[in-house]
């Protein structure tokens, strides 16, 4: 089993909409750790660690969120792991 980590950014219409809820639901359902919140630009930002494959599947459904939510780009990249306890959160 291999452990990475990943940041995301992602871009379009995503605040407003459920974004953050959906992520986390997502992410629990996976088990995966980390972090989701709203940035000041607009974006939402998340970080995700657990299983490769999973996290890369993540990276790939964020691209379409939930159903209110317009995604216009996801751009990710290899995070140094922190090894989370505990659940996904959503952060303010």
């Amino acid at each position: 089993m291999t452990s990475v980590a990943m940041k995301v950014r992602v871009t379009g219409r995503v605040q407003g909409v459920a974004y953050r809820h959906w992520t986390r639901s997502r992410a629990d359902k996976l088990g995966l750790k980390g972090w989701v919140r709203n940035d000041v630009s607009g974006a939402v930002l998340a970080r995700l660690e657990g299983e490769k494959s999973t996290v890369e599947r993540m990276v790939s459904e964020m691209w379409v969120g939930p159903g209110a939510a317009s995604v216009r780009d996801v751009q990710s990249q290899k995070a140094k792991a922190l090894h989370h306890d505990g659940l996904f959160e959503i952060r303010p």
